[in-house]
């Protein structure tokens, strides 16, 4: 092994509103727009060269070490294939021919709804970016990142999280067919720190199945299902309002935006929502919630709730009685970030 580690390192983000819309077909015929933030929880890969003709692969996460030889296909059998797909198209494109080590950990599981599985595609190919020195600008990594995942690998998603993860911030994001186009907001100061006390972010329990729901709902619309288009057609205008709300410090219109999205979002397709889900959106609102939503596909993972001025607590308080973990986070405006150490 030589003397230098490559690190790399992507946040999580949530995803206020919009989320679907970024989909194909639906961006592809009538162009998405999702509005986004990433927290500091992140994807992080460490990139070991070796001497010899191996590549190992150690997910901290899942507990699991796998070994191949460095000019052996990474067969996709449900072990790992995220990585597997990142590998084997770097090998391809690239022509590596040295062995190298690959160590990923994640602050949040698959399922949690914050972009997590993106995040590492990301992660992934920012450490292989370094270590080859390739020429990838953001778009570039985040663009290569869906086409693994989505083309690939053949995992249904949308094109959100792997932007979110590259840019980092918050970000207004419009996708028009094969064109992505992220819009950075300059947010005030005050706007983001009072954003940050009035947002409450909160680990209901369960996991979503993000591919399952986002196959349901692609089927939905395909098959001319009215209600789901018209949800759609109307997440990506709230998306605008919430845009327009933060850069203009609204911040009372904004919570009251993420209700009218969470009820928009319920209508896309089975599966989004539970009687749990339900029932703790319910709870948060009487305790002083505006609104609020699932970050992700939906199903279960993290949810937030946008407060009152003076009820923060009240809420993060009526959650916990319900069972919900409240979690500590902040807002992060750096993206994709790569660098190497020297190994002792």
């Amino acid at each position: 092994m030589d003397g230098m580690i490559t690190r790399s390192r992507v946040p999580l983000r949530i995803s206020f509103g919009g989320g679907g819309t970024d989909v194909s077909p639906y961006c592809d015929e009538y162009g998405g727009a999702v509005m986004n933030a990433t927290i500091d929880r992140y994807a992080t890969v460490s990139l070991f060269p070796f001497d010899d003709k191996a590549i190992e692969i150690e997910s901290i996460d899942y507990d699991t070490a796998l070994k191949y030889d460095v000019d052996q296909f990474l067969a996709y059998d449900g072990h790992l294939d995220l990585i597997k797909g990142v590998v084997n198209y770097v090998r391809k494109s690239y022509g590596i021919g040295q062995g190298f080590r690959l160590r990923i950990h994640n602050d949040a599981p698959p399922g949690s709804g914050l972009g997590s599985s993106s995040a590492v595609c990301v992660a992934l190919i920012g450490a292989f970016k370094h270590w080859l020195n390739l020429p990838l600008t953001p778009y570039e990594v985040a663009e290569l990142a869906y086409r693994i995942e989505r083309e690939e690998l053949k995992i249904h998603g949308g094109k959100q999280d792997q932007y979110a993860a590259a840019f980092g911030g918050f970000n207004f994001i419009e996708f028009n067919g094969a064109n992505t186009i992220v819009n950075p907001l300059r947010l005030r100061g005050d706007v983001v720190y009072e954003l940050h006390h009035r947002l409450i972010l909160a680990y209901v329990g369960g996991s979503h199945d993000s591919s399952r729901i986002l196959s349901s709902q692609i089927k939905d619309m395909t098959s001319g299902r009215r209600e789901t288009l018209e949800s759609l057609h109307e997440a990506k205008e709230l998306a605008v309002a919430m845009k327009a709300a933060l850069v203009t410090g609204n911040l009372d219109d904004f919570g009251l935006l993420l209700d009218r999205a969470w009820e928009s979002k319920k209508r896309f397709t089975e599966g989004i929502t539970n009687p749990r889900i339900d029932a703790l959106y319910e709870r948060a609102k009487s305790a002083g919630a505006l609104g609020g939503k699932v970050s992700g596909a939906g199903g279960g993972g993290f949810m937030f709730f946008f407060a009152e001025a003076d009820k923060r607590y009240a809420v993060a308080e009526a959650l916990q009685e319900e069972g919900a973990q409240i979690a500590n986070y902040s807002f992060t405006e750096i993206g994709l970030h790569t660098w190497g150490v020297r190994h002792p």
